[in-house]
């Protein structure tokens, strides 16, 4: 039942008797606005969420039902500065309530007209959700989503994770209602969500939401790969700029892309195969990748390629980032058997020079594959003239801390690969046919040797150091 009829200014002053005015401190409070506003609640993980529910703001368009008086009832948008204008009533602040606590204010401010008024606010279109994302993010900035999208949809949005982010400890700060004038601090932990499908960790968002993600101190091979799969993984389609140093063919500056062909983001394989491949000098064990993090410190992620070559894991060959230098340190020692599968892997050259000189048909520098035995090599090169002498075949190799290698070989095309009779070929090895009898090459050897006996005097001397 409705109250008798009062005149506007009677009501207006009655207004500003009985209703609060937000922002001002209440006389009977133990503590100011500005002291609840400084209030930081830090929550381990979104299972403890105290989530007070959707909190009103600007844009939002709600239905106000006031039991039993049709005439108040309708749709609200609320204004810019947060109030509602309802009709009599006039402005009211519901800036940073809860459905049920806008109710409640409502029901005050309609008391002095309707007796026991019972108020039901509904949330008819939701206002646009704008949130900060920062930290190892591709494109960290400010982002306006729509209503209740959930943070790895934000994150798609924000060109995905950076592949050194921290997924065990993502941060969202969230502004708690009007009321308690805080906000709360929700741990998250993605891993969780890609290994064990865990949802509760991919929070909706809500309006001034604060998203950081951290960088991690030490990386996991195993989580970058899962990382790699993720639907918030970086944007595969942006070109990558990196380094390779060391013991490669081609070292320097690359751009790497995905192209479209492999669906995954660029790897180290990739990095070192448009490096030319590695040399046979490369020390696959110790491989590093250096990389700069947003924040500014440098992280350095052990790679070990033979635990690919042997045991076929995939986690060693990371996946990059803009930035990232990839760095292949020089062997001290290499076993035979290491030597011919580091040549025959995915990530070394496809094709080797060496160096056929003497009595063969097409004396020169030819390329062969990695790992061709020297009874293919002197083929070809056209096979022995008639001048050859099977007996004084010679395997001349220059050694990396600066010796050279020699192994007297009796040449037969019936043997197979051994390192004794047929052995397999390195890059810039030279295969000597000598001549029937006397064996003097002169400008023949100076010519097909060329760069590969640059370290000596003259390759005069080099042939009379080994009796040719």
């Amino acid at each position: 039942m409705r109250k008798s009829a009062i005149s506007l200014a009677a009501f207006s002053a009655l207004v500003m008797i009985t209703l609060p005015v937000w922002g001002q401190t209440n006389p009977t409070s133990t503590g100011s606005t500005s002291d609840r506003s400084t209030q930081l609640r830090v929550l381990p993980s979104a299972g403890t969420l105290q989530d007070e529910g959707y909190l009103l703001g600007a844009g939002d368009v709600i239905q106000v039902d006031i039991f039993d008086v049709p005439e108040y009832s309708g749709a609200y948008t609320i204004q810019a500065d947060g109030n509602l204008n309802l009709p009599l009533v006039g402005l009211i602040n519901v800036q940073g309530l809860t459905l049920p606590q806008a109710s409640s204010a409502l029901s005050q401010a309609l008391a002095p007209i309707v007796r026991r008024p019972i108020v039901t606010i509904n949330l008819t279109t939701p206002r646009a959700t704008k949130v900060s994302i920062t930290g190892a993010i591709t494109r960290p900035g400010v982002y306006t989503l729509e209503a209740f999208t959930s943070l790895t949809t934000a994150l798609q949005q924000a060109g995905g994770v950076t592949p050194s982010a921290d997924l065990n400890q993502i941060q969202v700060r969230r502004p708690e209602s009007r009321f308690d004038g805080g906000e709360q601090v929700v741990a998250l932990n993605l891993q969780d969500l890609l290994q064990q499908g865990n949802l509760d960790q991919d929070l909706i968002l809500r309006d001034g939401d604060q998203v950081f993600i951290p960088t991690a101190q030490q990386l996991d091979l195993n989580d970058s790969q899962v990382l790699s799969n993720a639907t918030f993984a970086p944007d595969r389609t942006q070109p990558l700029r990196i380094a390779v140093v060391g013991e490669v063919n081609r070292p320097g500056p690359y751009t790497l892309t995905d192209k479209g062909t492999t669906g995954t983001a660029p790897r180290v394989t990739n990095a070192i195969q448009e490096a030319g491949g590695i040399t046979q000098q490369a020390n696959v064990r110790e491989i590093q990748v250096r990389r700069l993090n947003p924040n500014g410190a440098a992280l350095t992620i052990a790679v070990n390629f033979w635990e690919l070559l042997q045991g076929g894991d995939l986690n060693q060959d990371l996946p990059l980032q803009d930035g990232d230098t990839i760095v292949i340190p020089t062997a001290t020692a290499l076993a035979p058997e290491e030597i011919t599968r580091l040549s025959a892997s995915s990530f070394s050259p496809n094709e080797i020079t060496i160096n056929v000189v003497g009595e063969v048909v097409n004396p020169g520098s030819i390329q062969v594959p990695p790992n061709t035995p020297l009874n293919q090599a002197i083929l070809a090169a056209g096979g022995l003239n008639n001048r050859a002498s099977t007996g004084s075949v010679q395997l001349l190799r220059l050694n990396p801390e600066g010796t050279v290698y020699q192994q007297a070989i009796d040449f037969d095309l019936s043997a197979g690969l051994s390192p004794r009779d047929n052995p397999a070929l390195r890059p810039n090895d030279t295969i000597v046919v000598g001549r029937k009898g006397i064996v003097q090459f002169g400008d023949a050897i100076e010519t097909a040797l060329g760069s590969f006996l640059s370290p000596f005097a003259g390759i005069s001397s080099f042939v009379r150091l080994f009796g040719f």
